[in-house]
């Protein structure tokens, strides 16, 4: 039986807490007409100082880590669970990833219905607070690396390293596309990296219960 109240640790609700208090502050500053001023100038100065091959890569990285490939790999991670018969871990990847995009895309993007920067290089859409590409990144990635980790233990550390070093590249790739403001992927980060922490800790209550 799932628990109606978060089986959390104590450092979970903080990185919870955290996030949340992360995702109102950046919020109170997104709510007028102007972007702060951090987001533009850091915009400016990637526009300025990312060179033209760097900057043509990021964006092949950003196409490419869109929703169809996304998709793409999420459903492969479904298919080899249910072919491994890891029920838990199923669970764990549909609400991490079902969970996120019903939290960013129905719930907090119409809420806060902030615009995307101005001179976008790649043709995108939508709302733009939080990222959705942030958030999701932390929700499916890390979940995976959770789970991997658990029937690999000795492959953590690299898995880790790897998933990281790939949000971190989406991340970087949205700002050099002028896709999302920065504000937008902490928030989106936050979120992210909040409802994966809830996620994982009915997971591990779930395989910590005896059998029924």
């Amino acid at each position: 039986m799932i628990p109606l109240r978060p089986p959390l640790r104590p450092r979970d609700w903080l990185v919870v807490v955290a996030a949340t208090v992360l995702v109102l502050k950046l919020a109170s500053l997104v709510n007028g007409k102007e972007p702060p001023p951090f987001d533009e100038q850091l915009l400016t100065w990637l526009g300025t100082n990312l060179p033209g091959a760097l900057r043509s890569t990021l964006l092949q990285i950003y196409r490419m880590s869109g929703v169809g490939f996304t998709a793409s790999l999420v459903a492969l991670a479904l298919f080899h669970l249910v072919r491994k018969r890891w029920w838990h871990d199923l669970g764990l990847l549909v609400c991490s990833t079902a969970g996120i995009l019903a939290i960013v895309d129905i719930w907090l993007k119409p809420l806060f219905d902030r615009s995307r920067p101005h001179e976008k290089l790649i043709a995108v859409d939508g709302r733009s607070f939080p990222s959705g590409h942030a958030a999701g990144s932390i929700a499916f990635y890390l979940a995976m690396v959770a789970i991997l980790a658990y029937h690999h233990p000795r492959l953590r550390l690299p898995l880790s390293i790897g998933a990281l070093s790939w949000i971190a590249l989406v991340w970087l790739s949205t700002l050099a596309a002028r896709a999302h403001w920065p504000s937008d992927l902490l928030a989106g980060g936050a979120v992210g990296g909040a409802w994966l922490t809830i996620c994982l800790a009915y997971w591990r209550s779930a395989r910590s219960a005896p059998p029924a």
